[in-house]
């Protein structure tokens, strides 16, 4: 079936399910374009809890997934392909999480997003890239921390605020595989760009950047800089939406290794429009969780919610 077929059964299926398309910048072009919002996984779950759609399809990846379910518990949560999994939250799997959290008992547990719901149930509060300072930071400077599952992104915290959080072992393999070596040369071969990076990347290359921020952050900074061209430290899929919001700027990924100029997840490049468009008409994949999970994964998301009102004030 076209590209073009696919789109149209699509957006009738939606109509007939009264169902919402939610798409990460990660995603494919054309899953994106189909999209009615397009994001950061929080902040998609979250515009997705304010319809009144039955059905919430996730094109992104599977905590994100449950991160909508968590927050809509009564609708359906469909994701198009159930492999879409994510290796950061792959790296903390609730088995051993749970034993680090229990040996240090003294510790409240930050945890960022990128976690399954199963982690989230440990966690005292989730943060996101975005607001993780401003809420390691509402915690007195006595307290001891622990933050998971990203190192890089807690190390990154830890500098900013002068904390010495206890960092679990994760990382994102599409954030550690980008080299200095790689930005060094693109600097080289372009010394009028500025280098924005994730805080999921390595020190060495935060160093580096010109900007550091969320995706979201990333992708606003680009819209708003002088600056004509970018080299960027993240996953491919931010692209589209940058030269979308600044057709004339010119926009070079951090490749992740020779083969290609890109630096794709593998897992977000697992959905497609095909398959977009049978779990739609079949409804499945479903997420489920038991509501004991929902109830548990919920409190550190809405005291997240909390101190970030709180902080803002």
């Amino acid at each position: 079936m076209k590209n073009e077929e696919l789109i149209k059964k699509i957006q009738e299926l939606k109509k007939e399910k009264n169902a919402v398309i939610l798409a990460h910048y990660y995603q494919v072009a054309e899953i994106q374009d189909i999209a009615d919002f397009i994001g950061d996984s929080l902040q998609l779950s979250q515009k997705a809890a304010e319809t009144d759609a039955d059905i919430i399809v996730f094109a992104g990846v599977h905590f994100m997934a449950e991160t909508a379910k968590i927050l809509s518990p009564s609708k359906k949560v469909l994701l198009p392909d159930l492999d879409a999994g994510c290796s950061l939250a792959a790296s903390a799997p609730e088995k051993e999480f749970s034993e680090f959290v229990k040996q240090h008992p003294d510790h409240k547990v930050i945890t960022y997003i990128n976690c399954t719901a199963a982690v989230k149930t440990w966690s005292d509060v989730i943060v996101t890239s975005s607001n993780a300072v401003k809420i390691v930071e509402s915690f007195p400077k006595d307290q001891k921390l622990i933050f998971a599952p990203d190192k890089n992104l807690g190390a990154y915290i830890n500098g900013l605020t002068g904390r010495d959080m206890l960092l679990w072992d994760g990382a994102c393999e599409v954030h550690e595989t980008i080299r200095t070596e790689s930005i060094l040369k693109l600097k080289l071969e372009h010394p009028d760009a500025k280098l924005i990076a994730h805080p999921e990347c390595k020190k060495p290359v935060l160093i580096l950047a010109d900007f550091v921020g969320s995706t979201a952050a990333m992708l606003g900074f680009t819209a708003k800089d002088s600056c004509t061209k970018f080299i960027v430290a993240t996953e491919t899929g931010i692209i589209h939406q940058m030269q979308k919001l600044s057709p004339d700027k010119q926009f070079i990924v951090v490749p992740a290794d020779e083969t290609c100029a890109c630096n794709d997840c593998p897992y977000m490049k697992l959905n497609t429009l095909e398959k977009l468009y049978l779990c739609m008409l079949n409804e499945k994949p479903e997420i489920t969780l038991s509501d004991e999970v929902i109830e548990k994964a919920k409190k550190p998301i809405l005291r997240m919610l909390e101190l970030s009102k709180n902080v803002a004030k």
